[in-house]
């Protein structure tokens, strides 16, 4: 167990939770295939290069500290390091949308049409990559790796909060803070209004730079996304599709809404199984790079393959259902080596998964035979 391990059930519980309450409140329908995308679309590969952005920061704070804050109270460091955070992320976030190498990072959180809890998490799988020199400025300065870390959860979280659907306007908290009416704003479709509200906690960065804009009057329910912009539900592809348009190679696009996916139930019951053994991975090995082995690749390699079927499934691709069939039925092979079965949530959740895959298989076997009549 680590400091990670939590935070992932926290997120994953709260997601398909406020995913639950909207639909039994009624505001609008629920896109399972989307959440299910969001959450799949970068946790593994994200927690990859999440874990070389610790390393660097920890090399550079090993090496070229100037030490800064030596001698002073640690109320004083971690007073710079909230800030100081902040500020880089706001640069950060803004050269994302201004430069098209790292936009076509970025653009993957933007093409999801949904504001929800699960649009917070959706990302490029090298979206941690990119972020590494925008906060190297705090180990150069000397601030300690713990505190980075700990300040890095404090924003993200606020970040997750401010993509809720269910909260509006909060008051005088709105002058300061970023919130998720501020957020929505920097997710509407319309370029003049995606272009502002770049900061990830303090809302004064874009009042300060110029770049803030105010909520529009009032539009459809279809308003957020990147315009023109049709995305699959395959991480793979969406994650490195950005990349091809900009070397100017055309793609396919998906179907816009596939008939012929796995229906919504087999892709969440899918998906929160899978993260039974993500949680495992993650409890186990963190960021993973003080002792990696033969076993932590396969499993991860495993578990980033699971995701791709997933989303390979919900479009509608006959090679999903094998691939998901096969990765299911490896997985408590691989773990049994690795966590061993003495714990009911083993015993439990690894056949069970197993279990899903055969039985998925079904539909694919039925889509071949209708497509061979």
């Amino acid at each position: 167990m680590n400091e990670l391990t939590l935070p992932i059930v926290v997120m994953l519980a709260l997601v398909f939770g406020e995913a639950l309450l909207v639909k039994w409140r009624g505001h609008t329908s629920v896109n399972w295939r989307d959440v299910v995308f969001n959450v799949n679309s970068g946790q593994m590969m994200l927690w990859l290069f999440r874990g070389l952005e610790v390393l660097c920061y920890g090399v550079v704070a090993r090496t070229a500290s100037v030490d800064l804050f030596e001698g002073m109270q640690a109320a004083v460091v971690w007073l710079f390091a909230f800030i100081a955070w902040d500020f880089g992320f706001y640069w950060l976030h803004r050269l994302h949308h201004r430069w098209p190498l790292l936009w076509a990072v970025h653009s993957v959180h933007h093409h999801g049409e949904h504001f929800n809890l699960s649009l917070g998490v959706r990302n490029s799988w090298y979206s941690s990559l990119t972020s590494i020199p925008f906060f190297m400025l705090l180990a150069v300065a000397g601030v300690p790796l713990s505190v980075f870390l700990s300040v890095s959860v404090i924003h993200y979280s606020v970040q997750f909060f401010n993509h809720n659907a269910l909260i509006g306007k909060l008051g005088i908290l709105e002058r300061l803070f970023v919130t998720p009416s501020h957020h929505r704003v920097h997710h509407l479709c319309e370029r003049r209004y995606a272009d502002s509200n770049y900061g990830g906690t303090f809302i004064f960065w874009d009042k300060l730079f110029g770049s803030f804009s105010h909520q529009p009057p009032a539009r459809s329910a279809h308003q957020y996304g990147v315009k023109g912009y049709i995305a699959s539900a395959n991480p793979l592809r969406e994650s490195n599709a950005p990349f091809a348009r900009l070397l100017g190679v055309r793609l396919t696009p998906p179907q816009p809404a596939c008939t012929t996916g796995a229906t919504p139930r087999v892709i969440v019951s899918g998906t929160l199984l899978l993260f039974v053994p993500v949680i495992g991975y993650i409890a186990r090995y963190g960021y993973g790079y003080e002792h990696i082995g033969s076993e932590q690749i396969a499993l991860f390699l495993l578990l980033a393959s699971a995701s791709v079927m997933l989303g390979l499934m919900s479009d509608g691709h006959r090679a999903g259902y094998a691939g998901w069939a096969m990765v299911t039925c490896l997985m408590p092979l691989l773990c049994l080596g690795i966590f061993g079965w003495q714990t009911l949530l083993w015993q439990i959740s690894l056949p069970t998964l197993a279990l899903h895959g055969m039985m998925a298989l079904l539909p694919g076997l039925k889509m071949r035979a209708l497509r061979h009549e």
